[in-house]
């Protein structure tokens, strides 16, 4: 099995990874910031201890290649987070989704990707799926100017970070990456959290129950990063921005099975959208690298 088509089944498994954690959430009575904060510590000492028992050292070289990766991410979830106490969950979520056509043209301009008039297409398509699942979700009908502002600087964000991740990972091994994203990742979240729990309750502490439920999420959703940012070197960037429009639609599958929420025909009609042209694109991708294979085996 080739690296490519690793590749493809690791951006496919991480994309699966991270719906299953707007499930988990869901069940958590924290605030998005808490949730980050604790699966980023959690985090460092997890990654942390089997870095160092497997002989791995950090170098300020990998410290300076891995800050801006951390920064990005962390800086993502605090707008996005800000964004959602605004502006509607339906709306964040549309804004984000604009992240696929953003990161395909950064594919075609810094990455040399042929991008097609087909994938930009379905790409549109894939995008008016995820509309249609989102808005199907949502009775509540309500306008932040600001809230829908800062939904789209978190999608600039998080668009920044995938085009970061990429950038780096041929000068650093995943693992590394993962542990040092996680180390800066939680003392830039740290402040942030230190001023939300200021004006409520003080630092928070954890139950048992929840402590449980953030290493869930640090073995699911965590793993989801670990995976995506070892398929950034073997995938396209246009086709892991495309995969990410799978997340709204496989959560909504997750909640109706395990959270008992309901599906309407509409949110059912939008999945079915969104995934056909995922399998389409990623079919797609597959068939262009078989046919580069043969043509570098001919020449």
């Amino acid at each position: 099995m080739n690296l490519p088509h690793l590749g493809r089944i690791a951006a496919v498994a991480a994309v699966i990874c991270w719906s299953t954690g707007n499930i988990i959430v869901a069940r958590l009575d924290l605030s998005g910031i808490e949730i980050a904060f604790w699966r980023q510590s959690l985090g460092v000492l997890v990654y942390g201890v089997v870095f160092l028992a497997i002989g791995k050292r950090v170098t300020w070289e990998q410290i300076k290649i891995a800050f801006p990766v951390a920064v990005l991410f962390c800086s993502e979830i605090v707008v996005f987070f800000s964004a959602l106490n605004i502006t509607t969950v339906a709306n964040a979520t549309i804004i984000g989704a604009l992240q696929t056509i953003v990161l395909i043209f950064v594919a075609g301009g810094k990455f040399g990707e042929i991008i097609t008039k087909r994938l930009v297409g379905i790409s549109i398509f894939a995008t008016a799926g995820v509309a249609i699942v989102v808005l199907g979700s949502s009775s509540e009908i309500s306008w932040s100017p600001l809230g829908d502002l800062l939904a789209l600087l978190a999608m600039i964000l998080f668009s920044a970070y995938f085009v970061a991740v990429k950038s780096v990972r041929s000068r650093i091994d995943t693992f590394t990456l993962q542990t040092l994203a996680m180390l800066i990742g939680s003392l830039g979240l740290l402040p942030f959290l230190v001023l939300f729990q200021s004006s409520t309750s003080g630092f928070p502490d954890l139950t048992r129950n929840e402590f449980l439920w953030i290493l869930v999420l640090l073995a699911i959703p965590g793993s989801g990063h670990f995976l995506m940012n070892w398929a950034h070197l073997h995938v396209s960037l246009s086709l892991t921005g495309l995969l990410m429009l799978a997340i709204p639609v496989i959560s909504a599958a997750g909640a109706w099975i395990f959270l008992e929420q309901s599906v309407s025909l509409l949110q059912i009609v939008g999945g079915v959208i969104v995934i056909a042209a995922l399998i389409i694109v990623t079919r797609d991708d597959a068939n262009s690298s078989s046919k580069e294979n043969e043509i570098a085996l001919d020449s």
